[in-house]
């Protein structure tokens, strides 16, 4: 039987994964947890093995990946990663109503490259950057593996003694005095109607302001946590009514980053 001389197509190599890499939450600190105790071992396995990178920032993904090389030694050199930034509007406006088209930063995993997703603090997608890109993955018919690590949400709600069953994350409250006291009264007033925990973050040496704001604002039986350090050492979690808030000496770290919680 004579072979037919029509040309096969090639068979297009398998698509590589998308792993979502936690990170530690001690980014920006003066002082850095052993990631040993605060990164799963799985998980750093995966991202020692990892070339091809998409983050918020090179310099910041390689100064973690740097730290993991020192409990799981890297499968290539810091030199040789490869590692795409989101573009800088993503992280000014978020990612999430689909203005951006992440689809090219996955050519790698097109080509058969496992990739990973990677913040600077905690869980990309989550109160970070990278929505698109995992939106994306799916698109593409990629798969997404979202791998384990520290949550300060979850971290901060399960220690703030607000409901955990019903809670909504509110973001960034405006900077603008008037209109984040504005802010804050509705997250309390959705609070206080609903039982539906309010949580938001501020960005550090903005903590002290965001907490004075909060006691100016707010009524007295309102129920106010701030987690601040969280893995940390020194990091602590309050959680009291406004009443007593405004009768303690403030346990804040303004230099931490901190997540704020309130409800009843």
């Amino acid at each position: 039987m004579m072979a037919s001389n029509v040309p096969s197509e090639a068979t297009p190599p398998p698509k590589g994964r998308l792993y979502l890499v936690p990170s530690p939450l001690d980014f920006g600190c003066d002082n850095q947890a052993d990631l040993q105790d605060t990164m799963p071992l799985a998980t750093l396995k995966v991202a020692a093995r990892l070339q091809y990178w998409i983050g918020e920032n090179a310099k910041s993904a390689r100064a973690y990946l740097k730290r993991v090389n020192v409990v799981m030694p890297l499968s290539n050199s810091l030199q040789a990663l490869h590692i795409e930034e989101l573009p800088r509007q993503v992280h000014k406006k978020g990612d999430h109503t689909g203005n951006f088209d992440a689809r090219p930063l996955l050519a790698p995993a097109l080509n058969g490259h496992d990739m990973g997703l990677v913040s600077e603090a905690g869980m990309p997608a989550v109160a970070d950057p990278g929505s698109s890109v995992v939106r994306a993955a799916h698109e593409l018919g990629i798969e997404v593996v979202p791998l384990i690590g520290p949550v300060s949400l979850l971290l901060a709600l399960a220690a703030s003694g607000l409901n955990g069953q019903h809670f909504a994350f509110a973001g960034y409250l405006p900077q603008d005095p008037t209109e984040r006291s504005q802010r804050i009264r509705e997250l309390e007033s959705l609070a206080l109607k609903t039982g539906q925990t309010q949580l938001f973050i501020e960005t550090p040496y903005r903590n002290t302001v965001m907490l004075q704001s909060l006691l100016q604002t707010l009524q007295h039986n309102t129920r106010l946590a701030v987690a601040s350090g969280l893995t940390l050492e020194r990091g602590v979690c309050c959680s009291d009514s406004i009443k007593n808030w405004r009768k303690m000496q403030s346990p804040l770290d303004n230099s931490t980053p901190a997540v704020f919680a309130l409800g009843r």
